[in-house]
C-alpha cells in the first residue's frame, strides 16, 4: 500500500520513524468551486485585519478595498453555510456564531454584487483588477451632467424646432420664466443654457436612493444631440440655470382671449378689428368685409378718438368690432402674426389725405369677421399654424 504523502520532508520522515514515531497523514480537505471562493475571500480579510489591527469598516471616507471588505463580513456572518465553513479557521474572532442566518443561504459571493451593495463601479471585472473605482457620489455627480450624444432620429425633431423658431418669432409662443422647475413631462418645450430642449419621452417611473420617484428621460436639442438622464437630474439643472426659459404652446397662452385676469398676469395690450364709416365708395361697398386688424398699449377708444383726421383709419370714423385683452405675451408679434396670414387679401387702395397727397392704407384688409373669429380661436386650439387664409372663397384652409 503505497504511504501517503505527509507535510514534512522525507529526511524527517525516516528521523521520526528511526524514533518509533507514527507520522499522522492529514488528508486534504476536499472543498467546492464556491467554498473556495468563500475561503479566498475571508483570507482576504484576515489579511486586512492582521495589518491593519482591526475589522474592516463602512464608510465613504475609507478605501474601496477596506468597505469591500467590511461589506463581505456582514454577509458571511448572515449566512449560517459560511459561517460553518469558515468557523475552524476564525482565529481572530471575525464571525459572529449568535447571528442570525438567510433564510435561504448561498455560498457563491460575487464581487461585482457586492460592489454594487457598496454603490460603486468598477472598470474591471476582478476586484484584483480594478484600475478605477468611483464612489457613489461621483457616479450621481456624472448622471447630473449626463453625457449627451448624437440623435440618431434627429429628422422626426428637427420640423418640431424649425416650427418652434417660426412661431416664436411670429408671437403665438413665448418664452416665459422657468418658474416652476420640477414640472417636467413629455412634450415640454425648455431652454436650458441657451439650447431649446424637447422632452421627448420618458421610462417607467422608480423609487430613487432617496426614496423619491425618479424616471429616465430622453431629452432631445436642437442641435442634433440627445441626452438620456433622469428627471431629477434635469430638473437639478434648471434649478441652476437661471437663465432657463419654458416654452409656451399656443394652447397654453393663458387668457390671452378671455377677461378672466389673474393677479399674476402682465397685461401686454390690445388686439383690436375695426370697421371704417368711410364715404368712400369701394369701402361703402363693401364695407362688411373690410377690417382694420390693429394693437394698442393703451385705450382702443384713444386711440381712434380722432380717427376721422387720420390716413391709418382711412379718414373716417370707425366701429370697433371686436377686442382681445392680451396677456403674458408679445401682442406686436401676435400682430403681424395676423398681418402675415391675411396678406394676401390686403385692402389695395389709393386714397387721398386732408391735404390731397395720395397715400396707401396699411392694416386693413378684405376679409369676413367670420374669418377673423376662425384664426382666434384656431391660435386658441394650437393649430393657426396649419392654415393658410384662401382670399378666393374667404376662409382659412389646410395646408395641402
Amino acid at each position: 500500500m503505497p504511504k501517503k504523502k505527509s507535510q514534512f520532508t522525507d529526511a524527517d520522515d525516516a528521523l521520526l520513524e528511526e524514533l518509533g514515531v507514527e507520522v499522522e497523514v492529514k488528508k486534504a480537505a476536499q472543498y467546492t468551486k464556491e467554498e473556495e471562493r468563500v475561503i479566498a475571500g475571508f483570507e482576504e480579510i484576515q489579511r486586512f485585519v492582521d495589518e491593519h489591527e482591526r475589522p474592516p469598516q463602512h464608510g465613504e471616507d475609507k478605501d474601496i478595498f477596506e468597505r469591500l471588505y467590511a461589506v463581505r463580513l456582514e454577509r458571511l456572518n448572515e449566512l449560517k453555510a459560511c459561517r460553518d465553513l469558515l468557523l475552524p479557521m476564525d482565529h481572530q474572532g471575525l464571525l459572529n456564531t449568535g447571528a442570525e442566518s438567510a433564510s435561504e443561504p448561498e455560498v457563491e459571493m460575487d464581487d461585482d454584487a457586492l460592489l454594487e451593495a457598496l454603490g460603486v463601479e468598477a472598470e474591471a471585472g476582478s476586484i484584483e483588477e480594478l484600475k478605477y473605482v468611483r464612489p457613489s457620489k461621483e457616479i450621481r455627480a456624472a448622471e447630473e451632467v449626463a453625457q449627451r450624444e448624437r440623435c440618431e432620429d434627429f429628422e422626426q425633431y428637427k420640423e418640431l424646432f424649425d416650427q418652434v423658431k417660426e412661431d416664436l418669432e411670429a408671437g403665438t409662443r413665448q418664452m416665459i420664466r422657468c418658474d416652476n422647475k420640477t414640472d417636467v413631462k413629455i412634450g415640454d418645450l425648455l431652454v436650458l443654457k441657451g439650447q431649446t430642449a424637447y422632452i421627448a419621452n420618458a421610462g417607467e417611473t422608480f423609487i430613487d436612493y432617496d426614496e423619491r420617484e425618479d424616471c429616465r428621460l430622453k431629452v432631445v436639442f436642437d442641435n442634433g444631440t440627445q441626452s438620456k438622464m433622469l428627471r431629477r437630474s434635469f430638473q437639478k439643472l434648471l434649478w441652476e440655470d437661471d437663465t432657463a426659459r419654458r416654452i409656451t404652446t399656443p394652447s397654453d397662452l393663458g387668457p390671452m382671449f378671455t377677461d378672466q385676469v389673474v393677479e399674476e398676469d402682465r397685461a401686454s395690450g390690445t388686439i383690436y378689428i375695426l370697421r371704417s364709416q368711410s364715404e368712400n365708395p369701394f369701402i361703402k361697398e363693401h364695407r362688411e368685409l373690410i377690417h382694420k386688424i390693429g394693437f394698442t398699449n393703451g385705450s382702443v377708444e384713444r386711440r381712434i378718438a380722432d380717427a376721422a383726421n387720420e390716413p391709418t383709419y382711412l379718414l373716417a370714423d370707425v366701429e370697433v368690432v371686436k377686442t382681445y385683452r392680451l396677456y403674458n405675451l408679445n401682442a406686436n408679434k401676435l400682430e403681424n402674426l395676423f398681418h402675415k396670414l391675411f396678406a394676401s387679401a390686403k385692402l389695395d387702395i389709393e386714397m387721398k389725405d386732408r391735404f390731397g397727397k395720395p397715400y396707401k392704407p396699411r392694416e386693413w384688409f378684405l376679409v369676413p369677421l367670420e374669418a377673423i373669429k376662425e384664426a382666434v380661436e384656431r391660435l386658441m386650439d394650437g393649430t393657426l399654424s396649419d392654415y393658410v387664409y384662401d382670399p378666393k372663397i374667404a376662409t382659412l384652409m389646410k395646408h395641402q
